[in-house]
């Protein structure tokens, strides 16, 4: 069974920054997509950003100008760097990875992420 393993996440103060990281636990061949979700206490599961094994990425408009994604295909590793944090970005985040060969994705544990005020 693969896992995705989180780190990263913490407290931190508004205007601050936290890098998550992502990696699975055995490596999987032909990673499509790997990306953060967050889910705030009371709401759903937002996609925050991903990257497709070409480098592309895809980030939200909320969190534009201030996150950025990466990723290492070597290593199977995802990066959200995430700068100028605010209130409203606390939640729990949740890395995923999509193999489409196997029409599967895969979930991590999620990482809590809080900023405050």
């Amino acid at each position: 069974q693969v896992q995705l393993v989180e780190s990263g996440g913490g407290l931190v103060q508004a205007g601050g920054s936290l890098r998550l990281s992502c990696t699975p636990s055995r490596i999987l061949l032909s990673i499509d997509v790997m990306g953060w979700y967050r889910q705030a206490p009371g709401k759903q599961r937002e996609l925050v950003a991903e990257v497709t094994s070409g480098g592309r990425t895809n980030i939200v408009d909320s969190v534009k100008g201030r996150f950025t994604i990466s990723r290492d295909n070597a290593k199977n590793t995802a990066i959200l760097l995430m700068n100028n944090l605010k209130p409203e970005d606390t939640a729990v985040y949740y890395c995923a990875a999509t193999v489409r060969l196997l029409a599967t994705t895969y979930w991590g544990q999620g990482t809590q992420v809080t900023v405050s005020s």
